[in-house]
């Protein structure tokens, strides 16, 4: 039997619990909504005692549903999302700005998105891009995001995924470094070899690319290693030394002419890697469509640049 009107618990404490259950985590929650961790506490608590039923089990750094718990979200988050869409349409024409959320690697986010991002909120005032860079494969319907730009082989690529670019490597330095070459091994003599420290991905690492030259023994000065890529190319754009150049995401950093390609025998164009577009709706809203427009156009720019 349905529960009268004058019994259903306000939505704020609805709204609460679907901010926690997207999240699985009442910090990120509270963050979401503007309110203190403590505030939504009490709204979870709020809400369990209204109903009379127990919502979540908390445990160490940890929440779950409970089997009520579950069935209420499954409901309540649809309900908030059709809420949500029906009130942005109302708010058109109002100065309503439209968020779409975009998930990329960190060296991706940095080196790749964001030197572009200016452009695109110049031309597109009323949509605000939110950028969240994680080297994880981050769940885009539970974190809430739009889109999503992958970094993987294409037999490892989601179902649906847009190919964005390939992936072509070449050593990289600051001009001042002197070096507008490499033509041999002796060539890395007394220089320092900048390194991105995962050896998971192809093709990124010095040992591979001296293989595919052909080249022994080179005796550099040392080697520094980064688990960061976008902190790896910064280092290599302030003349710390030689490193690998994703070249179709360090464009922008070529062009402003802090980094060089240093010539070689020849160029890496095929790590067996690519950079994919993933929307997370298969029908997708009008704005985030055009985010995703716009990404593909730059994908574009990006091949014939390179």
């Amino acid at each position: 039997m349905p529960l009268p009107l004058a019994r259903l618990p306000s939505l704020d404490l609805i709204r609460g619990f679907v901010a926690v259950g997207r999240r699985m985590s009442i910090t990120q929650a509270a963050e979401d909504l503007c309110l203190t961790q403590s505030a939504v506490s009490r709204q979870i608590r709020a809400l369990e005692d209204a109903l009379g039923v127990k919502l979540l089990v908390r445990g160490h750094r940890s929440i779950a549903f409970t089997p009520a718990g579950e069935c209420l979200y499954r409901c309540a988050d649809g309900v908030v999302q059709q809420l949500q869409e029906v009130l942005g349409a109302l708010s058109v024409g109002r100065g309503q700005r439209y968020r779409v959320t975009i998930t990329a690697s960190v060296g991706v986010a940095g080196l790749w998105l964001l030197p572009r991002l200016t452009g695109f909120q110049q031309t597109h005032p009323g949509i605000e891009i939110r950028l969240a860079a994680d080297n994880r494969l981050l769940d885009l319907n539970a974190e809430g995001i739009d889109l999503a730009i992958r970094y993987c082989s294409r037999a490892a690529a989601p179902e649906g995924a847009i190919w964005l670019f390939g992936e072509t490597v070449v050593p990289v330095a600051h001009p001042t470094l002197g070096k507008p070459h490499l033509r041999s091994a002796a060539d890395l003599t007394d220089e320092y070899l900048l390194e991105y420290d995962e050896p998971r991905l192809p093709g990124l690492q010095w040992s591979e690319w001296l293989r595919a030259m052909g080249w022994e023994n080179p005796k550099p000065r040392g080697m520094q290693r980064f688990n960061q890529y976008d902190q790896l190319m910064q280092a290599a754009a302030s003349g710390q030394g030689i490193a690998i150049g994703r070249l179709e995401l360090i464009q922008p950093l070529l062009a402003e002419g802090r980094l060089r390609v240093l010539a070689a025998p020849r160029r890496l164009t095929d790590t067996g890697f690519a950079y994919w577009l993933l929307y997370a709706d298969a029908e997708p809203r009008a704005e985030v469509r055009k985010v995703g427009e716009w990404i593909l156009s730059e994908a574009r720019a990006t091949v014939m640049d390179v």
